[in-house]
């Protein structure tokens, strides 16, 4: 009893030495200009470019979760594409100027942030929130899963050496060593902390909400595809839907869960997934798939979470041919008891058949519904008026003709690129936007005289 009490004594030390430096890195640079913080910018994404095979393995092998090469993308995504778009804008200073009205906009940073990262992108969400926070002026504090520790702590080390190289104050940049969840609530609820930013499962967002920090956290991600007669290309479509899902074998969360499918095209596009690499799975299997992804309680086994095809299907107890990216189980309703139509953070995507839009529609809404209200539903359809009738479902991202993963995450689609998504007060979120720069600053306006102030009183 003794050594756990010291653990976790030596846990809650570790939090207040980590935000006691992280203040003061953050006092020194109070005040900085865009220009220093884009130099150090910059230095930490070439850094985290550099190290982005390096964090990929190291994340594959500590959780076992993913695909490597997946890794390395998600890594070179947040430290190439995405860093390049946060150095194109302004997050401090003056951010916009209206001379007409005479109003002008100042960015001015938040403070010591902590960020939670989640065991499903331990490495790629640290590199994200580390650029984002100090391109908005920041000092961060990562609180990584204990699952993926070591990783996560490589990661910060990488973005917290690169940044001292540019400029940068020590601790601008770091990483509890010891992330218990004692730890993690302990810097969640510190008096220095002024924004909790937080992605991880729902007992720790919960958590996060729970701390009297503003929070932006996200959401459940139960996301539905419909797929129209009108679409312009079922083979193509078809392509997006397994890419998208098999995608680091499922551990993004704005990736589909189901295929809404209208009646017509149905029988094709089953085809054309099959080619692409669905198997699709007999009653009986899909029982015994249900049984390997949760257990009793219908909650995800860990040891299920990021597994390929090919695993989930030997941990059932059956065979798919060597070629299978993604399980494919059709169903016919949608609940909490139908444990496969739940969210499932792996290569899995159940379909549904839908004789016309406004059916689909309805099953896109009960998927919705079951843990995903506020994040991202995919529309693949040409006809204007199916697209604006998906358009009214409660999801923070409408993506259309595009993978949900890559347009939901700025890459296929010009929503803004981030590896945060918000869901917005439909889930329970503040924030229903892709997170950038631009929501870790406080944002003053400077207020002329416009008009007479006698006038009020006329």
């Amino acid at each position: 009893m003794t050594a756990v009490l010291d653990a976790d004594l030596a846990a809650l030390a570790d939090v207040r030495a980590q935000v006691a430096a992280s203040k003061a890195a953050f006092d020194a640079i109070d005040g900085a200009d865009q220009a220093f913080l884009d130099n150090i910018v910059r230095a930490m994404a070439a850094a985290g470019y550099a190290a982005a095979e390096e964090l990929a393995r190291l994340a594959a092998d500590e959780t076992g979760y993913g695909v490597f090469e997946d890794k390395i993308i998600k890594n070179r995504f947040n430290t190439g594409f995405v860093a390049d778009w946060m150095l194109e804008r302004r997050a401090v200073g003056v951010l916009w100027a209206d001379e007409v009205n005479k109003v002008t906009a100042i960015g001015a940073p938040m403070g010591l942030i902590a960020a939670i990262i989640p065991v499903t992108n331990p490495t790629a969400t640290v590199l994200f929130k580390s650029l984002a926070a100090v391109k908005a002026g920041n000092a961060v504090v990562h609180a990584p899963h204990p699952r993926a520790a070591r990783c996560s702590i490589r990661a910060a080390e990488i973005m917290a050496e690169a940044a001292v190289r540019a400029g940068a104050p020590e601790h601008l940049v770091s990483c509890l060593h010891d992330p218990t969840l004692a730890a993690t609530r302990e810097l969640m609820s510190h008096r220095d902390v002024r924004l909790v930013l937080a992605t991880g499962g729902p007992a720790m967002v919960a958590a996060a909400y729970s701390s009297g920090k503003p929070t932006i956290a996200v959401g459940a991600g139960n996301v539905p595809a419909y797929v129209d007669r009108s679409a312009a290309d079922i083979t193509e479509v078809a392509a997006m839907l397994v890419a998208s899902k098999s995608f680091d074998n499922g551990t993004a969360c704005v990736a589909e869960q189901s295929v809404v499918i209208d009646a017509p095209v149905a029988d094709r596009l089953v085809a054309a997934m099959s080619q692409a690499g669905t198997a699709w799975l007999t009653p009986q299997q899909q029982s015994a798939l249900a049984a390997t992804l949760f257990d009793e309680r219908g909650g995800l086994r860990p040891n299920a979470v990021g597994q390929s095809a090919i695993e989930l299907a030997r941990l059932g107890g059956f065979t798919v041919p060597p070629n299978t990216t993604v399980l494919g189980a059709e169903l016919d309703a949608v609940g909490p008891e139908i444990l496969l139509s739940r969210e499932i953070l792996g290569p899995v995507l159940t379909i549904y058949r839908e004789p016309d839009a406004q059916a689909g529609r309805r099953r896109a809404r009960e998927i919705l519904a079951l843990g995903g209200e506020g994040h991202t539903v995919a529309v693949h359809a040409t006809d204007p008026s199916v697209i604006a009738s998906f358009s009214t479902l409660p999801a923070g991202r409408i993506i259309v003709n595009s993978p949900a993963l890559f347009g939901g995450m700025g890459y296929s689609c010009n929503v803004d690129p981030s590896f945060q998504l918000g869901t917005g007060t439909w889930s329970g979120s503040i924030c229903s936007d892709n997170v950038t720069p631009l929501h870790l600053v406080n944002i003053k306006r400077v207020a002329h005289l416009a008009r007479p102030w006698r006038g009020v009183y006329e």
